[in-house]
């Protein structure tokens, strides 16, 4: 079996966010070209032994004899090549994590946004470079995981590998997603929900939040409970006996 692609969320993100300084490559495109240059995994290491030239080299490919310059400008490389050494990445890339153990929220439900930066719904289901994972109780918002896209787009069927990235979750807030891509989420057992706009991610967890102690149909279904309007006829019925 082959080696992980990539060995650690650090090198994911400087990948990820190398790609956005490179005028939007495609994540994909950069990890696959670097597997090339450095082989199999793409660890911090690695990554800090690039050079401008190298990275111009590695993007270039076939026309690199020919000294293309590959679309990018030479600032451009020299941000990409920073960000894969590591620097300048902000702490706002990767929001902390909130302390969490499994099963410590019993009745909560689990939620991905799709992220590109901090804690927002900000990225479309197909683009977006990470899903923030967070677990809903009535009481408690908990933000437990913050996974990156980029061995998701290094496989064959992207969007059937990012459902699969978040597979343990009941619902997913996107700011758009395709036909397809629907499909294969709800396919996975997962509700999507797209909010063009987007807006920060807590703020709208905080609006799911609040039904959850009342849940619509739709919801109640997620959450394996009856939904309100049927709980308060049981209850009736409970009462007329």
């Amino acid at each position: 079996m082959s080696a992980t692609p990539i060995a650690s969320r650090e090198a994911a993100l400087r990948i990820a966010l190398a790609a956005r300084a490179l005028n939007g490559i495609e994540v994909r495109a950069l990890a696959g070209a670097l597997i090339e240059r450095l082989e199999r995994p793409l660890t911090e290491a690695k990554l800090a032994t690039l050079s401008v030239e190298d990275l111009r080299v590695i993007l270039a490919g076939d026309f690199a004899e020919q000294a293309c310059h590959v679309g990018v400008d030479a600032d451009a490389l020299k941000q990409a090549v920073r960000l894969l050494w590591g620097e300048g990445i902000s702490n706002q890339d990767f929001p902390l994590l909130d302390p969490y153990r499994g099963g410590e929220m019993p009745g909560s439900i689990r939620v991905a946004v799709a992220a590109n930066r901090g804690e927002n719904l900000d990225g479309h289901f197909g683009s977006c470079e990470r899903f923030l994972i967070y677990q809903l109780a009535p009481e408690a918002v908990k933000l437990i995981a913050a996974r990156t896209t980029v061995e998701a787009d290094a496989a064959e069927d992207r969007n059937d590998a990012r459902a699969a990235l978040i597979n343990d979750c009941q619902i997913v807030y996107v700011q758009s997603i395709g036909g397809p891509a629907a499909a294969k989420v709800v396919r996975a057992g997962i509700h999507p929900i797209k909010l063009a706009n987007g807006g920060g991610a807590r703020a709208l967890l905080a609006e799911l939040q609040q039904r959850l102690a009342s849940p619509p149909p739709w919801l109640a279904q997620i959450m394996g409970v009856p939904a309100a309007s049927l709980a308060h006829f049981e209850a009736a019925l409970d009462a007329d006996q």
